[in-house]
């Protein structure tokens, strides 16, 4: 257990410092879009807090899978599950999502969506390169 919190800290430090850069160019789509023209001192703050605290819960959440003892599906479930609370609670608390059922079951299915179509590309490629792998050892050991 201490090593997965080292490792969360670790790779959360390195990727907190993204967020507000990330919240930068939102803003400035934003701005360009007419859809933000000010915002106030307390907006920015709390969208840089909460976006530089998401980034590092992101970062940090693929140290799960460094859990050997945890099963690939319970990791996936439990980083997924992590992701969607950390972006839809920084979504409501920025005022991105407004509050309701419909926007937040639109969001949902959003996030799902894209969760499993990451996770099936990953699993691809993983896949192909892991085909690949064993083709080349398979032809090592036949031709020493």
């Amino acid at each position: 257990m201490k090593k997965f919190v080292l490792e969360f800290l670790r790779r959360g430090f390195a990727a907190c410092g993204m967020g507000p850069i990330i919240l930068a160019i939102l803003y400035l789509i934003l701005q360009q879009t007419a859809a933000v023209e000010t915002l106030t001192v307390n907006q920015v703050c709390i969208g840089i807090f909460s976006i530089t605290a998401l980034a590092f819960i992101v970062g940090g959440m693929n140290a799960i899978y460094q859990i050997e003892r945890l099963p690939l599906m319970v990791a996936i479930l439990i980083h997924g599950s992590v992701l969607y609370i950390s972006y839809l609670v920084t979504y409501l608390l920025n005022d991105w999502l407004d509050w309701g059922v419909m926007p937040i079951v639109v969001f949902s299915a959003i996030f799902l969506v894209g969760y499993i179509v990451i996770w099936a590309l990953i699993y691809s490629i993983t896949k192909n390169r892991t085909e690949r792998l064993n083709e080349a050892l398979k032809q090592k050991q036949q031709n020493p």
